[in-house]
């Protein structure tokens, strides 16, 4: 359990770090880091997937499956790609806000999609963080774009995840980001070919950076593979808000990005129906004990 913990927290705490390592690579353009991140995040999937032996699982895949896994990779990519984007363009605050956002719309999801049933406290946690969004999108004059397409994106991949658990994570994660991988290379060669790649002519910092978006992507899903197996979903639930809560704080006092009233008002209201909920989450599961994690 404690070992479990620890690899939870390990994963979020490396996720929650992330604005600092593309920020890192702020002289290099938004959608390059994206297609390098897909083809370095490849290689190490396929080597993943070699030492697990499980290529059969994804060779017997059917055609259905491999167009919801192809969905999927197209949303991942989106994800990836406006989060990238809104850090090196000075919005981790309100990117962080889209993983705050995040957990409540997965249950909105739910309610919507799958029919699931919520009580009076789940539908005043999903009420005061939408009440959270429109004060903002009125009093700032805006609407919070990339919170909603980072909270959006991610929600709906989520969605098809569960929807389809014929793979394992790694395994379905191969596929999803081979689907996508063919337009990355193809953007890469074009820009090496024009002289304007960064890859191997912006000094062997940017080279190496660069090379290593694979691994920043793929270390914190092996801890996070890891800590699932050992504790329990409730315990994931409140692990869950370190990363964002890292990003606000890595937004605010790194790189001194301006909240203003309005936009802490609105994250406030968001903050308190999360505690809301997480609350009444766990107040469900002391009432009936989970089985222990295998």
């Amino acid at each position: 359990m404690n070992r479990g913990v620890a690899l939870g927290i390990g994963a979020y705490v490396l996720w929650g770090v992330l604005p600092i390592y593309w920020k890192a690579l702020e002289a290099v353009g938004s959608v390059e880091i994206l297609a390098h991140r897909i083809v370095w995040s490849m290689v190490l999937l396929v080597a993943i997937v070699g030492l697990r032996r499980s290529w059969p699982q994804i060779r017997s895949l059917r055609r259905s499956s491999m167009i919801r896994l192809l969905i999927a990779g197209t949303l991942l990519t989106l994800n990836w790609a406006t989060y990238i984007w809104a850090v090196n363009n000075g919005h981790i605050v309100e990117s962080s806000l889209g993983y705050f956002i995040n957990p409540l719309l997965n249950v909105a999801l739910g309610v919507v999609i799958l029919h699931e049933r919520l009580d009076k406290i789940q539908w005043l946690a999903i009420g005061l963080a939408a009440a959270g969004v429109i004060y903002m999108t009125i009093a700032v004059g805006a609407l919070p774009w990339i919170a909603l397409v980072l909270a959006t994106s991610f929600g709906m991949y989520a969605l098809l995840k569960k929807q389809m658990l014929v793979l394992g994570p790694f395994e379905s994660l191969t596929v999803e980001i081979g689907l996508v991988l063919v337009p990355a290379l193809i953007f890469l060669a074009a820009l090496a070919m024009r002289g304007e790649g960064s890859f191997g002519t912006g000094g062997t910092r940017l080279t190496l950076l660069l090379l290593f978006t694979g691994v920043a992507t793929a270390l914190p899903l092996l801890l996070f593979g890891a800590a699932a197996t050992r504790i329990r979903l409730s315990t994931i639930g409140l692990l869950q808000y370190i990363a964002p809560s890292m990003q606000f704080l890595i937004g605010v006092f790194v790189y001194n990005e301006v909240v203003g009233r309005d936009r802490l008002v609105g994250f406030i209201l968001v903050w308190i129906a999360l505690a809301i909920y997480t609350g009444n989450g766990l107040a469900r599961r002391l009432k009936v004990p989970e089985p222990a994690p295998l």
